[in-house]
């Protein structure tokens, strides 16, 4: 699992999810990897350019971390989605729960 990390903005965590999928064959990895990752952060963004596919368990682990986020008063925003991947956010209603950007200098940006 290759997850990237750093500050950028005003102290925001930028992660970088470099896999094509997100799903049950690796969304244990992914939680152990961004949980350390985020450890005591409250703004964070998942830059998400490059992943094709995110099941059910995948999007489990991505409301994990907003919950994590969200209990220390932080938020968790996602960028870079490709077509596919926001066509089954919009499919199961995730747009509706995270904070989506287009670009990832937006979505730093966002935190203000």
């Amino acid at each position: 699992m290759e997850l990237n990390g750093r500050i950028e903005g005003n102290d925001v965590l930028v992660i970088e999810l470099r896999e094509d999928n997100l799903d049950a064959s690796n969304v244990r990895e992914f939680r152990d990897a961004i949980q350390s990752l985020m450890h005591e952060r409250t703004r964070v963004v998942l830059d998400m350019a490059g992943v094709k596919f995110v099941d059910s368990s995948g999007l489990g682990a991505l409301i994990s971390c907003l919950r994590q986020a969200n209990g220390r008063k932080g938020d968790f925003r996602l960028c870079e989605l490709s077509r596919t991947v926001r066509a089954l956010f919009e499919l199961m209603r995730m747009h509706r729960v995270f904070t989506i950007h287009e670009a990832r200098g937006d979505a730093v940006a966002s935190f203000g």
